[in-house]
């Protein structure tokens, strides 16, 4: 369980800014954020905050996540995770994430080069294409692409999209159409929802052993 729940936690970071709209999250000028409650089944394990910023063609993306699943009082499961990334035109131009996992932790950092981009990760390093895309979800325009950065492991991830049927939503309180997306990738399997203004507005993963992973807006 401890094991899946970390990479299923792993890739709900990061992304590139579309559209602000105030159903999805609180707009402060060329500043957004958004912060979930995330649960595991119906119990409440802690909050995942994302803020990005505009400013001199540059998006500034901040996440911040803090969890902690207990089972009969006692914490079976701690997952602390931070990422800070910078984006220009559509590409990730550098990011730096760290992550405690029940113990573990593991540092990512990547920057683009003249060549590429390059990421290390536990001491190896990698290049990858010059224009390259993370787990965006606040972006719809992230499930066009065919590859995705893991800001936490540094992995490049070959990515399968299926949108699903339309669904509706409570959000904050009230029911709100959504256009729902497959993910499937390495260790991974989840469904994201989107308004039918492009608004990020949940995300679920279904874990080993049934167990589903549930992200609400607070």
């Amino acid at each position: 369980m401890t094991k899946n729940l970390g990479n299923l936690l792993l890739a709900a970071v990061t992304a590139l800014l579309v559209s602000v709209p105030v159903v999805a999250n609180e707009d402060d000028g060329s500043v957004a954020r958004w912060n979930f409650d995330v649960y595991i089944n119906d119990k409440k394990v802690g909050n995942h905050y994302f803020e990005v910023a505009e400013a001199d063609g540059y998006k500034r993306v901040k996440s911040e996540a803090d969890f902690t699943y207990k089972i009969l009082f006692f914490s079976a499961y701690r997952y602390e995770h931070s990422n800070f990334e910078s984006w220009a035109d559509g590409c990730l131009v550098q990011f730096d994430a760290e992550t405690n996992a029940n113990g573990k932790r593991v540092q990512a950092s990547g920057r683009r080069d003249g060549a590429g981009f390059s990421v290390t990760s536990g001491g190896d390093s990698v290049e990858l294409p010059e224009c390259v895309m993370s787990f965006a979800y606040w972006n719809p325009a992230f499930l066009e692409q065919p590859r995705l950065l893991n800001p936490q492991s540094g992995e490049y991830l070959d990515v399968d999209v299926q949108r699903l049927s339309r669904d509706v939503l409570e959000v904050r309180g009230e029911r709100v159409e959504a256009t729902p997306y497959k993910l499937v990738a390495k260790q991974l399997e989840l469904t994201v929802w989107y308004s039918a203004n492009d608004e990020w507005l949940a995300l679920e993963s279904v874990a080993k052993g049934g167990q589903i992973i549930r992200y609400e807006l607070s």
